[in-house]
């Protein structure tokens, strides 16, 4: 993988009233990508990445967590959408961890069981600040539209892992493909929600008995 070029961490401490912000700008041979969040935002969300269905799913996401998500990612989609899609994870992963900082204040755990139809997704996470992705979920075709369906894995796999997020996605069932990769996004946004809020009891501590986040149990 090329080296990434990150901008500048931003996000005040979790105690502070100022808005969490962060911002990245990644190039590689590949793509090239820009990428603002604000976790204490309303959902707003300004996306372009060239691939129609990412597009769509990532303004769930930024719907249904009320992170603020600017994102604009040109890559070699004559080729195929893996690249773009793997590295807009990375990118979104990376502005992620730096608006939470040190993550200081942060509720740490969410968790969401999402209905869409005839389908039913749960997802839990904690921003442990140690990466690691339990994926089942599982397609029956191997495109929705001209999207594949295995590149959904590589977005949470690359997201989780810049985030530092552990995360468990898994599809309890469900027939409708478009429906089981949505009710996944849902359902991380609704849980990154509640995991990111600010817990007003310990607003000045890691939510940690280690005081800091990430490395060994």
């Amino acid at each position: 993988m090329n080296e990434a070029i990150v901008g500048p961490t931003s996000g005040p401490a979790a105690a502070d009233t100022a808005p969490r912000t962060g911002s990245v700008a990644r190039k590689t041979k590949e793509t090239e990508i820009a990428v603002q969040v604000n976790l204490d935002g309303s959902g707003t969300y300004n996306i372009s990445t060239g691939i129609g269905f990412l597009d769509h799913m990532l303004e769930q996401l930024s719907r249904h967590s009320l992170i603020d998500l600017d994102v604009s990612a040109k890559g070699d989609t004559h080729i195929d959408f893996h690249h773009t899609t793997e590295d807009t994870g990375i990118a979104i992963g990376e502005a992620v961890t730096q608006a939470m900082g040190d993550r200081a204040g942060v509720t740490r755990y969410g968790s969401a069981l999402i209905p869409m139809d005839e389908t039913l997704t749960r997802v839990a996470l904690d921003a442990s600040n140690r990466p690691y992705l339990i994926w089942k979920v599982n397609f029956s075709k191997p495109k929705l539209g001209d999207f594949d369906t295995e590149l959904f894995k590589e977005w949470f796999q690359a997201f989780a892992q810049a985030a530092g997020l552990t995360l468990h996605v898994e599809n309890l069932y469900g027939d409708n493909n478009h429906h089981i990769a949505e009710s996944c996004f849902k359902g991380l946004a609704r849980a990154l929600r509640q995991a990111v809020e600010i817990d007003p009891r310990k607003a000045d501590a890691v939510p940690s008995t280690k005081g800091v986040l990430g490395g060994s149990l």
